[in-house]
């Protein structure tokens, strides 16, 4: 072989090794850039994650404080008839009138005994206990089904 064919063969590979060289640098660019982007990208997922996690546990410690308020509140009610009958019988509590006359007025005052108008007196201050306590659970079940309402109307605006 003469010697120009030999410079054009190491031309030709020179130029395909520098070529290689050029493309692999290239693909190597842009595996680097596309790595940096997915971990730009992996990078705000996880502080979004993050933020979201936050905010569902601000929202479960509030719905769990609601809770705790409204099983305390249940557990107050139990001491509601008793205290209602009491304030009823020692007089620091009046009936209205439609319901202080609801349970005497089937009975005429001439036929009613003295017995008789003793236990419609303590049947109505339990039946008002009653309906105090039935109330007062009604309120509560309101208010708390208000608060988890709110609540959640507060952790979506956020």
């Amino acid at each position: 072989m003469n010697r120009a064919a030999v410079y054009v063969l190491l031309l030709v590979a020179w130029s395909a090794g520098m070529f290689g060289a050029g493309w692999a640098w290239r693909g190597d660019r842009a595996e680097t850039k596309a790595a940096r982007h997915e971990a730009s990208t992996s990078a705000g997922q996880v502080q979004q994650l993050t933020e979201t996690r936050a905010v569902e546990h601000s929202q479960a410690e509030s719905l769990a404080t609601i809770g705790a308020k409204h099983e305390e509140a249940r557990t107050a009610a139990t001491a509601v008839p008793a205290a209602v009958a009491a304030g009823v019988r020692d007089g620091s509590l009046q009936l209205r009138d439609d319901l202080a006359t609801c349970n005497t007025a089937r009975l005429s005052q001439a036929a009613a005994g003295a017995v008789e108008r003793d236990q419609a007196a303590q049947l109505r201050a339990e039946v008002a206990g009653a309906l105090v306590q039935i109330g007062r659970d009604a309120d509560d079940h309101i208010r708390a089904c208000q608060a988890v309402i709110a609540a959640d109307r507060t952790g979506v605006n956020q």
